[in-house]
């Protein structure tokens, strides 16, 4: 596909159809980045997206809690009273 930049105030903008955008899976935060070809648009995800769901279905499994088990430490043995 072919486009040209268009005039925004004083930058320049090109409009990507709404197919494209779809199949890219672009929302609406986007990075921008020179490569040697270009310009690349990336679509910027959220690192810790889905986490929160996945630690929720981790703690119904019964595999799900600690990965090891906690070691008592000097701390725990003289300092510490119930």
């Amino acid at each position: 596909m072919e486009t040209r930049l268009i005039r925004i105030g004083n930058s320049r903008g090109i409009r990507i159809p709404k197919a494209l955008l779809r199949a890219a899976g672009l929302g609406t935060r986007l990075r921008l980045r020179v490569v040697d070809s270009g310009l690349l648009v990336e679509s910027v995800d959220n690192p810790r997206a889905g986490w929160a769901n996945e630690a929720r279905e981790l703690g119904m499994s019964p595999e799900g809690g600690l990965l090891d088990q906690p070691v008592p430490t000097a701390f725990d043995d003289s300092e510490w009273e119930w």
